[in-house]
């Protein structure tokens, strides 16, 4: 469980790791456009290093292209800061059980239709699927 406010009592943090840094980016943009309905939850979504857990805001690993590296083509660069940010973490704060449990379920749906998406439509994760079948 994630830290507690007198507001949100209730928390829940998800950490979902892909394959890429290109894939986490986009499945943060997916998934961020989609708003909270109910007032009385509130989520945010980060990147983060799958060893390290180090949080960086989603604002920084949205962007096409970031210094040393290109996060839109996934091209690998050992100096790329953003390149090993392939964990999305998903914190959601709720003022009741319920209302967590359905933001949840509704992140959760949303979650399956874009891992489908990539699997159906990027190349790159069939082929990162059969390099991980092969090691």
């Amino acid at each position: 469980m994630a830290d507690t406010d007198s507001d949100f009592p209730c928390s829940l943090v998800i950490s979902i790791p892909l394959p890429t840094h290109r894939l986490a980016s986009f499945a943060l943009r997916a998934l961020q456009v989609d708003l909270e309905l109910s007032p009385l939850v509130q989520r945010s979504f980060t990147l983060v290093s799958p060893e390290r857990r180090e949080a960086h805001t989603s604002n920084d690993s949205v962007e096409g292209s970031a210094p040393n590296g290109d996060a839109a083509t996934g091209v690998r660069n050992e100096n790329n800061p953003f390149e090993e940010k392939t964990v999305l973490r998903t914190e959601y704060k709720a003022t009741t059980n319920r209302m967590l449990r359905v933001s949840v379920n509704g992140f959760l749906e949303s979650m399956g239709v874009v891992l489908e998406a990539m699997e159906e439509l990027d190349v790159d994760v069939l082929a990162e699927e059969q390099r991980l079948a092969q090691a």
